[in-house]
């Protein structure tokens, strides 16, 4: 459902394009603004989406504040959708968990975990649902057959048996995609996050069919950042192409990112080719004469989870600095005056970024979806932009990052270079469920000597909860993106040398 858009996707940019504009806008002291906001993203008197108007703008209410990076409100709590916004004035201000928010009177209790007969049972003679349960968890009343929750083990044979197809296996859309088993139910059958699992993938968020689940942003606080006297420098992840539409190329990128008020904008590719010659040093040194095996560390998401659900194998996850970091740091080696916004797909990087040990390193996360309600409220047309130079920093294999198996590929072909005559085994997964096998299998010492790369995301970073376009329509632009570059290979960066400077 994520890259269907939707009334959801629209609401989400009309929001992020509210609080980018009352930011561009804002004059010290006066939040009063806030306060219209959910007028302007539902107007007039008739609800559109949901029982009342009145229900609506509350949630876009919650929705503003997560996305000022203010904390979610119960429907009995009291106060001004400003309540707290003073603070986020500071551009100092970093995430406060949970990072990830259920907004409770937006959801709509799905059922979860039940098998459920629909209303195309026919009543049929022969009732096989009734005669292949095990359980006997199947009766008729008034001809249709009915499921005893009670008794049923949801082992799906009656859904197999029915000849209609009238019989179903209703689970939460946001439980059904969370690797971690994080999603609860509360004592009103709302979705509840575990935040002990909660890797903050942002999978639930991208699938939930009723936008009840949002994460907080720094698009507020960034943009009060750009427009003070501190330079803002955009750090961009390799899943950017394609994200903005067909009219923002490469040509074009550096001049879109100054007219939001940046001074400039670096591709963290180039990040992604310092990673990848720093998890290469890491595997010839490590596997298999200190680790039976190693793993990637780019992806956030897939490293806490390693952590989390494989403490003894944690070691085995690559210590080696991620691209946001490397290309932070060596900005701000050159500026060290300035602040970083990492501009990617990813909800779980704000969550690194508010570490803190990487606080120094970048100062704000936002993702594809809030800078293009930051364009949106700039009015940037892109057509009308002048063309700058395209950005060459990266190689193919540093922008190759993105896409799942790319970090592996790139580390195995940087191996490959120095060393031609070994053979690199490699293994990849995608979505946290997979990983969770992969490890597994790990942990059996099933891949010893092996690089595995694991990924949160379906089809690594271009299916990431902050993207914008389907997965098909992002893996092309970025293809071409690799085409595109002068460099093949992460060894040609120029910036190597300083790498062990970058790495202190």
């Amino acid at each position: 459902m994520k890259w269907v858009y939707t009334s959801i996707n629209d609401i989400r940019k009309k929001v992020f394009a509210e609080v980018a504009k009352l930011s561009y806008e804002y004059e010290e002291g006066d939040l009063s603004e806030m306060e219209k906001i959910q007028y302007r993203v539902i107007p007039g008197e008739i609800s559109r989406y949901r029982e009342s108007v009145f229900l609506e703008r509350a949630i876009v209410k919650e929705r503003m504040r997560l996305a000022m990076g203010l904390p979610v409100r119960k429907a009995s709590e009291e106060g001004p959708v400003s309540e707290g916004a003073e603070e986020c004035v500071k551009p100092e201000k970093y995430y406060q968990p949970p990072l990830i928010n259920v907004i409770k009177f937006a959801c709509h209790k799905c059922p979860d975990n039940e098998v459920r007969v629909t209303e195309l049972c026919q009543g049929c003679l022969a009732h096989p649902c009734q005669e292949v349960c095990p359980k006997k968890a199947i009766s008729f009343v008034d001809g249709k057959s009915k499921v005893d929750q009670d008794l049923c083990i949801k082992c799906g044979r009656c859904i197999d048996a029915c000849p209609y197809k009238a019989i179903v296996k209703m689970e939460r859309p946001c439980a059904k995609v969370c690797g971690m088993n994080a999603i609860e139910s509360d004592e009103y059958g709302h979705a509840s996050i575990n935040q002990d699992k909660c890797v903050s993938c942002g999978m639930c968020l991208a699938n939930c069919p009723f936008g009840a689940i949002a994460d907080k942003s720094q698009i507020f606080q960034c943009i009060q950042a750009l427009r003070s006297d501190t330079p803002v420098y955009a750090a961009i992840a390799p899943a950017w192409a394609g994200q903005f539409g067909k009219e923002l190329t490469p040509n074009k990128l550096r001049s879109a990112f100054k007219a939001l008020g940046f001074e400039d904008i670096v591709e963290v590719g180039i990040g992604a080719d310092l990673c990848t010659i720093q998890e290469a040093e890491d595997f010839l040194e490590e596997v298999p004469a200190k680790l039976p095996f190693m793993a990637t560390s780019c992806c956030p998401a897939w490293s806490m989870m390693a952590k989390k659900d494989f403490p003894e194998q944690a070691e085995c996850i690559s210590m080696a600095l991620t691209p946001m970091v490397l290309t932070g740091r060596l900005i701000k080696k050159k500026y060290p005056e300035c602040k970083i916004a990492f501009i990617g797909p990813c909800a779980a990087k704000k969550l690194e970024a508010s570490r803190r040990t990487v606080r120094s390193d970048v100062d704000f996360v936002l993702t594809f979806d809030e800078v293009m309600g930051m364009f949106e409220a700039k009015e940037v047309d892109f057509a009308a932009l002048p063309v700058d130079h395209n950005m060459h920093g990266a190689s193919a294999d540093g922008r190759g990052f993105s896409i799942s198996g790319g970090v592996a590929e790139a580390v195995a072909s940087c191996i490959r270079e120095q060393h031609p005559e070994l053979e690199i085994k490699m293994e990849r997964a995608e979505g946290l469920d997979n990983c969770r096998k992969m490890l597994l299998k790990a942990k059996a010492g099933k891949y010893n000597g092996y690089l595995l790369e694991g990924m949160a995301c379906p089809h690594g970073c271009i299916g990431g909860a902050g993207t914008r376009v389907p997965i098909n329509v992002a893996k092309s632009a970025v293809e071409k993106a690799k085409k595109e570059s002068t460099k093949a290979h992460s060894l040609e960066s120029k910036y190597q040398d300083i790498l062990p400077e970058l790495e202190e």
